[in-house]
């Protein structure tokens, strides 16, 4: 399925994907739980967030925090309040930034309770999706808050898209504890 254009396939991916991403975090072993992430091996991992991330909680945090900044961005939004998604003093080109803040923010925040606020948060976000028509979601001009973007890929780009990243992070830390936390080389043919 390509990226949801409708609020029936953008609920359905967002539901689908959290449920994959939830089966895969069930699938974990103890070790795989226990071995700090590190892919500095790897080198096409070069974006800041595969450096930044170092175990579930983190990505889970992570999640949750893109959560907020909807469910706030909306809310705010709809109540009169102009607000950009990116909070001041941040943007998107520096977004990134706002991210090693999130992370710091939750460093004594423990596993469990990143679950129970992540799926509280999707819980919240999907809820939030159901409110609005497709149109309200996927047409582009309907929100001027939401710039040139249809309100609809906002909600995208933080459930379904962000899960797919998350699965794809801890497949690759299950991947290099498999191996022994060493990547191998291999010479190109």
């Amino acid at each position: 399925m390509g990226r949801p254009t409708t609020k029936t396939d953008l609920l359905m991916a967002a539901s689908s994907n959290y449920e994959k991403m939830n089966a895969l975090i069930a699938s974990l072993t103890e070790k795989e739980l226990s071995t700090p992430f590190d892919f500095a091996q790897d080198e096409k991992k070069k974006e800041a967030h595969w450096k930044r991330d170092k175990n579930l909680r983190d990505i889970l945090i992570h999640l949750y925090e893109w959560h907020q900044l909807l469910l706030e961005w909306v809310s705010s939004n709809q109540n009169g309040e102009n607000r950009t998604f990116i909070p001041a003093p941040y943007n998107w080109k520096t977004y990134g930034n706002m991210n090693v803040e999130f992370w710091k923010k939750h460093q004594k925040t423990d596993l469990e309770e990143a679950k129970k606020l992540l799926e509280k948060s999707h819980q919240d976000v999907m809820a939030l999706a159901d409110t609005f028509s497709n149109e309200e979601l996927f047409s582009k001009g309907v929100y001027s808050w939401a710039g040139g973007s249809p309100l609809g890929s906002y909600f995208v780009s933080v459930t379904a898209s962000h899960y797919d990243w998350a699965m794809k992070k801890l497949k690759a830390h299950i991947k290099n504890v498999k191996n022994g936390g060493v990547q191998k080389f291999r010479p190109r043919t």
